[in-house]
């Protein structure tokens, strides 16, 4: 008689905070992947108002727990230290897992036991979900050493698309309250650093952004956090100072193309005072890059060039602008 496999449970860990609508669906989808071969202990860490997201929590029966500090890392934290199940698994409140996630990390934790966190690939997603990059990424190395080079030259792994096993946390602690952006990538960095990490090349989470223009403040403020999360992590790659500045602008890579991004969709809606503050901003962060950038056919050029046309003039502009 063949017994069949047994039933492996894994926690995961939802950071919430005035999102009802949006934890109903990011639980939904975690519940659509449960099955006779898999158990999820759902627990919510919720910093928002009472009511709404432990109603939500409930509807799943998922176990929530209230947090009185800010953040997501506080959260996070919250519900990781009531983790029970061998695996750990997360999602964000405003992202939702798809269907071919969680089964082959969990094969290769199963597999591979020196394996401690296991990444997968990531769908960037409109706000209403709808895929406009990815998946990505295409691949990771093996080497703990390149990946963590990786990670500290543009690659931000997706917490939702991420897996550890529970022991893990004993070695690497917790996620960093006191950073209010990118403690998520400041852990997984801390893991890589500590456990061997391996990679799977399966779609896992659709994740949701902003339309650019709309979250200029926030990308601003984000910068601060990842310029410390670097700073605390660079000195273990053992490379120069100026290998070291090539890799810190490859991380920040992104905020600077977001802004390109943005000074085009204020200036597309008339709106140059905000269309020229994000483009002061992409300066500030990569000057020598901008400056190149100016004189060339590139994206920043694209976005001078509409900031010059866009049709309401400078001293138009109305309130709520830069």
């Amino acid at each position: 008689m063949i017994r069949p496999a047994p039933r492996l449970t894994v926690s995961v860990v939802v950071p919430t905070c005035n999102r009802a609508s949006l934890l109903r669906e990011a639980l939904a989808s975690i519940r659509a992947l449960e099955g006779p071969d898999l158990a999820f202990e759902i627990i919510v860490g919720d910093n928002g108002r009472p009511g709404p997201g432990a109603e939500a929590a409930a509807e799943f029966g998922a176990l929530h727990v209230a947090v009185a500090l800010p953040g997501a890392g506080a959260a996070r934290n919250a519900a990781l230290m009531r983790a029970s199940a061998p695996y750990v698994a997360f999602l964000d409140d405003d992202d939702v897992w798809q269907p071919g996630h969680i089964r082959p990390h969990l094969r290769r934790l199963e597999a591979e036991p020196d394996l401690g966190i296991v990444f997968g690939q990531v769908v960037t997603t409109s706000q209403d979900l709808e895929p406009v990059y990815g998946p990505w990424p295409a691949d990771l190395p093996a080497d703990g050493g390149a990946l963590l080079r990786r990670m500290l030259s543009g690659y931000f792994p997706q917490v939702g698309a991420t897996v550890v096993r529970r022991s893990l946390v004993d070695s690497v602690g917790l996620f960093d309250e006191a950073l209010l952006g990118d403690q998520d990538w400041d852990w997984q960095i801390r893991a890589v650093r500590r456990h061997r990490a391996g990679f799977v090349a399966v779609p896992c989470v659709h994740f949701r952004q902003r339309p650019p223009g709309t979250f200029d403040s926030l990308i601003a403020r984000r910068i601060h956090f990842t310029r410390l999360v670097f700073r605390r992590h660079a000195p273990a790659l053992g490379v120069s100072r100026l290998a070291a500045l090539r890799l810190y602008f490859a991380t920040v890579q992104g905020y600077y193309d977001a802004f390109l991004d943005g000074a085009q969709a204020h200036a597309a809606r008339g709106d140059r005072r905000a269309a020229a503050g994000a483009l002061l901003s992409a300066f500030r962060l990569m000057p020598h890059r901008a400056i190149k950038d100016a004189v060339r056919p590139t994206h920043l050029r694209e976005a001078l060039l509409a900031v010059v046309q866009a049709g309401r003039p400078l001293a138009a502009a109305g309130p709520g602008t830069r």
